[in-house]
Protein backbone atom coordinates (compact mmCIF):
# COMPACT_ATOMS: atom_id res chain seq x y z
CA UNK A 1 0.00 0.00 0.00
CA UNK A 2 1.27 3.74 -1.40
CA UNK A 3 0.97 6.36 1.70
CA UNK A 4 0.96 9.79 -0.30
CA UNK A 5 -0.88 11.97 2.40
CA UNK A 6 -1.42 11.26 6.24
CA UNK A 7 -4.68 13.61 7.78
CA UNK A 8 -3.86 13.91 11.40
CA UNK A 9 -6.88 15.07 13.76
CA UNK A 10 -5.16 16.92 17.06
CA UNK A 11 -6.86 16.18 20.54
CA UNK A 12 -6.91 12.79 21.03
CA UNK A 13 -5.20 11.63 18.89
CA UNK A 14 -1.45 13.38 17.70
CA UNK A 15 -1.39 14.80 21.03
CA UNK A 16 -1.10 13.82 24.22
CA UNK A 17 -3.85 14.39 27.43
CA UNK A 18 -1.78 16.95 28.00
CA UNK A 19 -1.62 18.80 24.54
CA UNK A 20 2.16 17.49 23.54
CA UNK A 21 3.46 15.27 21.33
CA UNK A 22 5.06 12.31 22.14
CA UNK A 23 8.96 11.85 20.89
CA UNK A 24 8.52 8.59 19.56
CA UNK A 25 5.62 10.47 17.72
CA UNK A 26 7.61 13.43 16.14
CA UNK A 27 10.44 10.92 14.90
CA UNK A 28 7.80 8.87 13.01
CA UNK A 29 6.46 12.13 11.41
CA UNK A 30 9.75 13.39 10.60
CA UNK A 31 10.62 10.12 9.05
CA UNK A 32 7.42 9.84 7.28
CA UNK A 33 8.29 13.95 5.61
CA UNK A 34 11.66 12.74 4.64
CA UNK A 35 9.91 9.99 2.36
CA UNK A 36 7.82 12.76 0.73
CA UNK A 37 4.57 11.73 2.53
CA UNK A 38 2.52 14.91 2.95
CA UNK A 39 1.37 15.75 6.66
CA UNK A 40 -2.01 17.43 6.92
CA UNK A 41 -3.26 18.72 10.37
CA UNK A 42 -7.05 18.34 10.67
CA UNK A 43 -8.50 19.78 13.91
CA UNK A 44 -11.57 21.30 15.05
CA UNK A 45 -9.77 24.32 16.41
CA UNK A 46 -9.37 27.48 14.71
CA UNK A 47 -6.16 28.32 12.93
CA UNK A 48 -4.29 30.48 15.86
CA UNK A 49 -4.93 27.07 17.88
CA UNK A 50 -3.40 25.22 15.68
CA UNK A 51 -0.06 27.21 14.69
CA UNK A 52 2.15 26.19 17.47
CA UNK A 53 2.22 22.79 16.69
CA UNK A 54 3.00 23.45 12.66
CA UNK A 55 5.37 25.37 14.11
CA UNK A 56 6.47 22.95 15.85
CA UNK A 57 6.32 20.26 13.57
CA UNK A 58 7.52 22.27 10.53
CA UNK A 59 4.89 21.75 8.68
CA UNK A 60 4.90 25.89 7.31
CA UNK A 61 6.37 25.11 3.97
CA UNK A 62 5.59 25.24 0.48
CA UNK A 63 3.16 22.53 -0.40
CA UNK A 64 1.97 22.23 3.34
CA UNK A 65 -1.81 22.24 4.03
CA UNK A 66 -3.80 22.29 6.91
CA UNK A 67 -7.39 21.48 7.91
CA UNK A 68 -9.39 23.99 11.06
CA UNK A 69 -12.50 24.54 12.00
CA UNK A 70 -13.41 20.51 11.54
CA UNK A 71 -13.24 21.20 7.72
CA UNK A 72 -14.50 24.80 7.07
CA UNK A 73 -11.18 26.09 6.20
CA UNK A 74 -8.46 24.70 4.59
CA UNK A 75 -5.30 26.96 3.93
CA UNK A 76 -2.02 26.65 2.64
CA UNK A 77 0.44 27.28 5.64
CA UNK A 78 3.53 28.96 4.06
CA UNK A 79 1.89 31.90 3.34
CA UNK A 80 -2.06 31.56 4.34
CA UNK A 81 -3.64 31.16 0.85
CA UNK A 82 -7.26 29.85 1.54
CA UNK A 83 -8.12 27.35 -0.65
CA UNK A 84 -11.60 26.79 0.51
CA UNK A 85 -13.20 28.30 3.50
CA UNK A 86 -17.57 27.27 4.37
CA UNK A 87 -18.45 30.00 6.35
CA UNK A 88 -21.65 31.12 8.35
CA UNK A 89 -23.22 34.39 8.20
CA UNK A 90 -25.57 36.79 10.81
CA UNK A 91 -28.35 35.20 9.62
CA UNK A 92 -27.05 31.62 10.84
CA UNK A 93 -26.18 33.08 13.70
CA UNK A 94 -29.37 34.54 14.75
CA UNK A 95 -30.46 30.91 13.72
CA UNK A 96 -28.65 29.15 15.36
CA UNK A 97 -28.54 31.13 18.82
CA UNK A 98 -32.38 31.10 18.55
CA UNK A 99 -32.33 27.84 18.67
CA UNK A 100 -30.10 27.65 21.54
CA UNK A 101 -32.37 29.85 23.56
CA UNK A 102 -35.48 27.80 22.89
CA UNK A 103 -33.52 24.34 24.10
CA UNK A 104 -32.18 26.30 27.28
CA UNK A 105 -28.62 25.93 26.40
CA UNK A 106 -25.19 27.85 25.94
CA UNK A 107 -23.68 28.60 22.81
CA UNK A 108 -20.74 30.12 20.81
CA UNK A 109 -19.96 31.50 17.67
CA UNK A 110 -15.90 30.85 16.44
CA UNK A 111 -13.47 32.49 13.75
CA UNK A 112 -9.87 33.33 13.77
CA UNK A 113 -11.05 36.82 15.71
CA UNK A 114 -12.78 34.89 18.90
CA UNK A 115 -14.97 33.07 20.67
CA UNK A 116 -18.22 34.83 20.66
CA UNK A 117 -21.03 34.51 22.77
CA UNK A 118 -24.13 36.00 23.94
CA UNK A 119 -24.83 34.07 27.54
CA UNK A 120 -23.39 36.52 30.15
CA UNK A 121 -23.63 33.61 32.44
CA UNK A 122 -20.45 32.45 29.95
CA UNK A 123 -20.24 28.92 29.86
CA UNK A 124 -17.17 27.48 31.49
CA UNK A 125 -16.90 25.23 28.33
CA UNK A 126 -16.46 28.28 26.19
CA UNK A 127 -13.90 29.62 28.45
CA UNK A 128 -12.04 26.21 27.40
CA UNK A 129 -12.33 26.67 24.28
CA UNK A 130 -10.90 30.07 24.27
CA UNK A 131 -8.24 28.87 26.20
CA UNK A 132 -7.11 25.71 24.23
CA UNK A 133 -7.00 27.81 21.03
CA UNK A 134 -5.39 31.19 22.15
CA UNK A 135 -8.47 33.08 20.81
CA UNK A 136 -10.00 35.75 22.66
CA UNK A 137 -13.50 35.21 24.43
CA UNK A 138 -15.58 38.20 23.98
CA UNK A 139 -19.42 38.22 25.19
CA UNK A 140 -21.93 39.81 22.80
CA UNK A 141 -25.63 40.64 23.17
CA UNK A 142 -27.45 39.68 19.78
CA UNK A 143 -27.80 43.37 19.32
CA UNK A 144 -23.90 44.30 19.82
CA UNK A 145 -23.12 41.06 16.88
CA UNK A 146 -21.43 42.29 13.83
CA UNK A 147 -23.84 41.60 11.02
CA UNK A 148 -21.08 41.35 8.40
CA UNK A 149 -18.60 38.99 10.51
CA UNK A 150 -18.09 36.07 8.70
CA UNK A 151 -18.45 32.81 11.14
CA UNK A 152 -16.62 29.33 11.03
CA UNK A 153 -18.59 27.81 13.36
CA UNK A 154 -20.60 27.36 16.27
CA UNK A 155 -21.37 25.01 19.01
CA UNK A 156 -23.48 24.10 21.94
CA UNK A 157 -21.96 23.36 24.79
CA UNK A 158 -23.18 21.83 28.00
CA UNK A 159 -22.64 18.75 30.09
CA UNK A 160 -22.91 14.96 28.16
CA UNK A 161 -26.74 15.18 30.13
CA UNK A 162 -27.69 18.18 29.35
CA UNK A 163 -26.59 18.41 25.65
CA UNK A 164 -28.08 14.49 24.90
CA UNK A 165 -31.22 15.73 26.03
CA UNK A 166 -31.49 19.34 23.87
CA UNK A 167 -29.89 17.44 21.03
CA UNK A 168 -32.77 15.27 21.12
CA UNK A 169 -35.33 17.86 20.79
CA UNK A 170 -33.21 19.89 17.64
CA UNK A 171 -35.71 19.85 14.82
CA UNK A 172 -34.89 17.84 11.62
CA UNK A 173 -35.26 21.05 9.65
CA UNK A 174 -32.17 22.32 11.44
CA UNK A 175 -30.00 19.40 11.04
CA UNK A 176 -30.41 19.72 7.68
CA UNK A 177 -29.85 22.23 7.23
CA UNK A 178 -26.36 22.31 8.70
CA UNK A 179 -23.15 20.04 9.26
CA UNK A 180 -23.90 18.63 13.05
CA UNK A 181 -20.87 17.13 14.50
CA UNK A 182 -20.30 15.65 18.15
CA UNK A 183 -16.76 16.46 18.51
CA UNK A 184 -16.65 16.00 22.65
CA UNK A 185 -19.35 14.65 25.00
CA UNK A 186 -20.09 18.38 25.97
CA UNK A 187 -19.67 19.87 22.29
CA UNK A 188 -22.06 19.76 19.53
CA UNK A 189 -20.83 21.76 16.41
CA UNK A 190 -22.56 23.72 13.94
CA UNK A 191 -21.09 24.39 10.41
CA UNK A 192 -22.07 25.19 7.02
CA UNK A 193 -23.51 22.19 5.26
CA UNK A 194 -20.32 22.32 3.16
CA UNK A 195 -18.38 21.49 6.21
CA UNK A 196 -16.43 18.46 7.30
CA UNK A 197 -13.33 17.07 7.65
CA UNK A 198 -14.17 14.83 4.90
CA UNK A 199 -15.03 16.83 2.53
CA UNK A 200 -12.10 19.11 3.38
CA UNK A 201 -10.29 16.31 2.80
CA UNK A 202 -11.87 15.22 -0.46
CA UNK A 203 -11.12 18.69 -1.53
CA UNK A 204 -7.52 18.80 -0.70
CA UNK A 205 -6.83 15.79 -2.34
CA UNK A 206 -8.68 16.56 -5.52
CA UNK A 207 -6.59 19.76 -5.66
CA UNK A 208 -3.16 17.98 -5.04
CA UNK A 209 -3.97 15.44 -7.24
CA UNK A 210 -3.86 12.40 -4.52
CA UNK A 211 -6.09 9.34 -5.20
CA UNK A 212 -7.95 8.63 -2.06
CA UNK A 213 -6.22 5.13 -2.02
CA UNK A 214 -2.96 6.51 -1.04
CA UNK A 215 -4.71 8.69 1.96
CA UNK A 216 -4.13 7.50 5.37
CA UNK A 217 -6.65 9.55 7.83
CA UNK A 218 -6.38 8.84 11.71
CA UNK A 219 -8.83 10.33 14.28
CA UNK A 220 -10.74 9.57 17.10
CA UNK A 221 -14.06 11.29 17.52
CA UNK A 222 -17.57 12.06 15.86
CA UNK A 223 -16.29 15.15 14.19
CA UNK A 224 -13.28 12.55 11.99
CA UNK A 225 -16.12 10.06 11.10
CA UNK A 226 -16.28 11.20 7.45
CA UNK A 227 -12.48 11.86 7.48
CA UNK A 228 -12.24 8.52 8.60
CA UNK A 229 -13.99 6.89 5.90
CA UNK A 230 -12.98 9.06 3.22
CA UNK A 231 -9.47 8.10 3.55
CA UNK A 232 -8.38 4.57 1.74
CA UNK A 233 -6.89 3.60 4.72
CA UNK A 234 -9.37 5.09 7.95
CA UNK A 235 -7.55 4.81 11.46
CA UNK A 236 -9.04 4.99 14.77
CA UNK A 237 -7.41 5.42 17.84
CA UNK A 238 -7.07 2.57 20.72
CA UNK A 239 -9.09 5.23 22.67
CA UNK A 240 -11.50 6.45 20.06
CA UNK A 241 -15.04 6.39 20.30
CA UNK A 242 -16.97 3.72 19.41
CA UNK A 243 -18.68 5.15 16.12
CA UNK A 244 -14.97 6.05 15.27
CA UNK A 245 -14.17 2.42 15.27
CA UNK A 246 -16.46 1.42 13.24
CA UNK A 247 -16.23 3.71 10.54
CA UNK A 248 -12.47 2.77 10.17
CA UNK A 249 -9.97 -0.06 8.51
CA UNK A 250 -7.88 -0.45 11.41
CA UNK A 251 -7.79 0.68 14.83
CA UNK A 252 -4.30 1.41 16.48
CA UNK A 253 -2.74 2.11 19.84
CA UNK A 254 -4.32 4.44 22.36
CA UNK A 255 -2.57 8.58 21.75
CA UNK A 256 -0.98 7.51 25.28
CA UNK A 257 0.79 4.49 23.33
CA UNK A 258 2.12 6.32 20.33
CA UNK A 259 -0.73 5.06 18.33
CA UNK A 260 -0.02 6.92 15.63
CA UNK A 261 2.93 5.91 14.63
CA UNK A 262 2.22 2.45 15.21
CA UNK A 263 0.02 3.16 12.40
CA UNK A 264 2.17 5.01 9.98
CA UNK A 265 4.97 2.63 10.98
CA UNK A 266 2.36 -0.53 9.78
CA UNK A 267 0.90 0.80 6.61
CA UNK A 268 3.51 4.06 5.49
CA UNK A 269 6.70 2.65 6.05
Amino acid sequence: MKISLIALDLDGTLLLPDGTVSPKVAETLTIARSKGIKLVLCSGRPLPGVLPLLEELDLENEGDHVITYNGALVQQTNDGKILAHHTMDHNDFLEVESLSQKLGIHCHAVNDQGVYTTNKDISYYSVRESFLTTVPLRYRTVEEMDPSILISKMMFVEPKEILEEAIAQIPAAFAEKYTLLRSEDFFLEVLNKSASKGQALRDLAAILEIPREEIMAIGDNGNDLDMLEFAGMGVAMGNASFEAKEASDYVTDSNVHDGVATAIEKFAF
